[in-house]
């Protein structure tokens, strides 16, 4: 039997796995990945990419080929209410409410001021291709399809699994330090008995992803369109664009409907449907796959038992609105690769891996329950309308009637649902939810300061240099080259930012670097320093005099800050390593 030894083995090869190799990679941490598939999904399912994951995307050098796919802002940066997709009805193929989502329109001043980044779309059937690309280049021989873990063990120092080739096999033995379970909670949770904890799910939905011409009807611009039959709630659908064309071009869709009979719709059964929930009875349809799942909002009691950890669906499920899920698991994926790095290389404990449980899991329990509660608010906003399920059909036209009706009264209609639709802000307009979450405990340094408030539709982000959350984006240059303070941190080390008076940190950083043995990147912004401050951007919210620094992990998010100078700033910067580094 064939043994290979490596620090780290990844469990799975989906966008959390990949994403994980591709980290690892950057942060010089050999590692395997195996995926059971032979090869990537060939399913869009998640299609949106956060402002948070773009930004990790530009730090690790995948940002430019996912654009050169993505659909481009101004052709989803919307959400669409109508009556039905086509027909000739009085009620058919009506515009019930537009708003602006996910950076679109009006939001994309305010999103572009918080990052250099601006939220994409490209579904993972076309994404897990690229990043499998990158993982390939980065770690040659290292990425394993058509190949499974069939069992393993914990055995103190080091995990052992048997990896089985799908297509020979054989049985190869990998002997790795830790494992890293990406495989969407099928196995590996279940076998060092982590837990997921959530209520009983009762919500069953049907994705259909076919192609089809539907130039003739489709109004492009939106992230999701929702259809409210005006006739029977189970003929209410979501249409949303798969790609790989954008717009009116698009070649492929994904199609939200209710279970069919018994639970479950085939290939051929379904194309009648869609012909049905569409109103184009002549379509031309091909299926590409049909799934029945079910609607989750569950969370791991743990992110880690022993040498075991979880991350992205094999950590937290959660109803896909808001779009938190896959770029959850990057973002988990993120945070753990650089303390692996750091537990591997010697220069932390491996107590330090505790704290990828301590900073994820309270995001991933928000993250969940905000899904949720964005979700339920969602069928609160289509009642308003008399679009949702609870309208039954005898009364949905007649209500939806009252929506269009011209007269004063119906002028009322609107102006009373407009407003309930102004909350949907909540689920599509949340960005506070994309850049803001911040980690109140693990490795960070406190300052005592208390967290900006965060308004209750987390649809306002206040940037803030505070210990635990995400460095603020400014603007920059040096040389004339245009940066953003979040391109100051490389792929691996950490990052002391300091202004034209921090020159006692920078000398102080390079002792204590040699000292812990780790690597800091010292740099200075303002006047007369190497990086330019654009239009005072970094002075606004630096939250430090020109005498102060910060700290910024490899995670892009601030571990430590003085807003001043210090008495004896090697002193401090000792101190604040042993703390972050558990030493």
């Amino acid at each position: 039997m064939t043994s290979i030894e490596v620090p780290v083995l990844i469990v799975g090869g989906g966008g959390c796995g990949l994403s994980a190799s591709v980290f690892l990679s950057d942060q010089g941490v050999d590692h395997l990945l195996v995926e059971r598939h032979a090869d990537t999904s060939r399913v869009p399912k998640a299609h949106y990419l956060n402002q948070r994951t773009m930004e990790i995307f530009r730090q690790h050098g995948i940002r430019d080929d996912v654009l050169a796919e993505a659909a481009p802002l101004d052709k989803f940066g919307k959400v669409r209410w109508a009556t039905t997709f086509a027909g000739d009805g009085p009620l058919d193929a009506r515009r019930i409410h537009e708003m602006d989502a996910f950076g679109g329109g009006e939001l994309t001043e305010r999103y572009g001021a918080a990052g250099p980044e601006l939220p994409s779309k490209l579904p993972q059937m076309w994404l897990e291709p690229i990043l499998r690309r990158h993982a390939e280049q980065r770690s040659p021989g290292r990425i394993l399809f058509s190949h499974e873990v069939i069992d393993f063990s914990d055995e103190g120092d080091h995990v052992v699994a048997e990896v089985r080739n799908v297509e020979t096999g054989e049985v190869i033995t990998v002997k790795a330090q830790y494992l890293l379970g990406a495989d969407g909670g099928r196995f590996v949770g279940s076998k060092v008995g982590i837990e997921m904890q959530g209520p009983p799910s009762n919500v069953n939905t049907t994705t259909v992803y076919f192609s089809a011409d539907l130039s003739q009807w489709w109004e492009e611009g939106t992230l999701i369109t929702h259809y409210l039959s005006p006739e029977d709630p189970d003929l209410s659908v979501n249409l949303i664009e798969m790609g790989p064309s954008w717009g009116k071009a698009c070649e492929q869709w994904g199609l939200h409907m209710a279970p069919g009979p018994a639970g479950r719709w085939d290939n051929e059964t379904v194309v009648d449907r869609i012909r049905e929930v569409l109103k184009v009875p002549d379509l031309e349809v091909t299926v590409h796959k049909v799934t029945d799942w079910i609607v989750n909002a569950i969370l791991a009691d743990r992110y880690r038992v022993g040498r075991v950890l979880i991350a992205g669906d094999a950590a937290h499920k959660q109803p896909p609105a808001v779009g938190l899920g896959l770029n959850t698991g990057i973002q988990d994926a993120h945070n753990i690769a650089w303390k692996l790095a750091a537990v591997l290389n010697g220069s932390a404990p491996e107590s330090l891996i505790d704290t990828y449980e301590a900073e994820r899991r309270p995001v991933g329990r928000e993250n969940v329950d905000w899904a949720v509660s964005a979700a339920q608010h969602h069928q609160v906003v289509i009642d308003a309308i008399g679009g949702g399920h609870n309208i039954p059909a005898g009364r949905r036209g007649q209500r939806l009637a009252a929506y269009f009706d011209p007269s004063p009264l119906g002028d009322t209609v609107r102006a009373r649902a407009l407003e309930i639709f102004d909350t949907h802000r909540g689920g599509c307009q949340s960005f506070e939810m994309e850049v803001g979450f911040a980690y109140e405990e693990g490795a960070v340094v406190p300052d005592g300061t208390e967290r900006p408030a965060r308004v209750p539709m987390r649809d306002e982000h206040t940037p803030t240099s505070r210990p635990g959350h995400r460095l603020p984006h400014a603007w920059i240059t040096r040389d004339g080259e245009r940066l953003s303070t979040l391109d100051l941190t490389g792929r691996t080390g950490f990052t002391l930012i300091t202004g034209p008076e921090g020159t006692a940190w920078s000398e102080a950083a390079a002792r204590v670097a040699e000292k812990f043995s780790v690597q800091v990147n010292a740099v200075r912004i303002g006047d007369g320093a190497e990086y330019a401050d654009v239009d005072g951007g970094w002075e606004a919210v630096r939250q430090i005099t020109g005498a102060g620094a910060l700290l910024v992990r490899p995670d892009q998010h601030v571990a430590w800050r003085s807003t001043g100078a210090g008495e004896d700033a090697e002193q401090a910067l000792t101190e604040v390593f042993a703390t972050i580094l558990d030493r």
